[in-house]
């Protein structure tokens, strides 16, 4: 997944040459279903394009035993538990300040 502008400071000035690194390590393949990079994705039939996944948070963690070559379909499921939470905490906060706030008594 391509890197959002605000966050291209939390990563290192070799991102590139790690990324490499697992790719050579995945064989251009996913690392958890095996879909090949570039070729149908043999679940969905969609192109697939790998990507190097944060396996946790933070993202400056970037030991290569932290890091795993996915496709979309992988990456997305492993993400989506931690977008939801994301997602909750944040309609929380937008519920929150939108609330009016009562003036208590001196």
């Amino acid at each position: 997944m391509p890197i959002r502008p605000e966050n291209r400071g939390r990563y290192p000035k070799d991102w590139r040459q790690i990324v490499e690194r697992v790719r050579e390590r995945s064989g251009n393949q996913c690392e958890w279903c095996g879909a090949r990079n570039y070729e149908p994705n043999p679940a969905t039939g969609k192109r697939v394009v790998l990507t190097t996944a944060h396996l946790s948070q933070p993202v400056e963690d970037c030991r290569m035993e932290n890091l795993a070559h996915l496709c979309q379909k992988c990456h997305n499921a492993y993400d989506a538990p931690m977008r939801a939470q994301t997602r909750r905490e944040t309609l929380r906060r937008r519920r929150l300040s939108s609330q009016p706030q009562l003036d208590l008594p001196q």
